[in-house]
């Protein structure tokens, strides 16, 4: 059965380029997003673990690991790294799990048979420091991630979670927030001193609380 949002992030142990990994002891008290690629010494996975590299500060400003993994072997992905540094002047600093007998692919429904019966599909899936799943995001191989959009989920999901609003359309943090309907507006109130434009009686907009 796929794996569905609120669900506990299945716990594996596996090999990966720095160690051998437990996925839940691994992530800790942090925010995780685990990443699946085709494979290995493929051009798109190149330029994503290349850019995954280059962000991994703005992910760890938010307490937040990345791991990939692909179906590949623990030496397969050392081999591969070269080429990603070389190419994308970048500095592997996360782990890519090894995964030859399938075992995260299978528990995480990585691979979609209509698409390709043996290697995965670009999943992302972002994991909150309670090991739940919160978001999935679900590309084919032919299409390369944006990490922007990836950054600005992880950003919505924090807001969120500290405060009673949700993020609309094209929310950048930084931009107006909307104040969650199940909220009146003598609760409101003392929640959002800097007030909040009311468009509808359940569309209001107010700064965003933390900034």
């Amino acid at each position: 059965m796929a794996i569905q949002l609120g669900d506990i992030a299945p716990d594996f142990e596996q090999d990966s380029t720095a160690g051998k990994v437990r996925f839940h002891e691994w992530i800790g008290n942090s925010w995780a997003i685990l990443f699946s690629h085709p494979k290995d010494f493929t051009p798109v996975c190149t330029t994503e673990l290349g850019l995954a590299a280059k962000l991994k500060a703005a992910f760890d400003k938010r307490n937040c690991k990345m791991i990939a993994v692909s179906v590949d072997d623990v030496p397969s992905h050392k081999g591969w790294i070269g080429d990603i540094e070389e190419t994308q002047h970048a500095k592997m600093n996360f782990p890519i799990l090894a995964d030859p007998d399938r075992t995260v692919s299978s528990l995480y429904g990585m691979i979609h048979p209509k698409a390709n019966d043996t290697l995965t599909v670009r999943s992302v899936f972002f994991i909150d420091p309670n090991k739940k799943v919160r978001a999935t995001i679900t590309y084919p191989a032919s299409t390369g991630r944006n990490f922007d959009e990836l950054l600005r989920v992880l950003d919505s999901l924090q807001l969120t979670d500290k405060h009673q609003v949700a993020t609309p359309a094209n929310w950048k943090d930084g931009d107006d927030c909307v104040i969650v309907p199940s909220l009146t507006d003598e609760q409101a109130k003392p929640k959002f001193p800097k007030g909040w434009r009311t468009l509808r009686p359940y569309l209001r907009m107010t700064p965003q609380p933390n900034k």
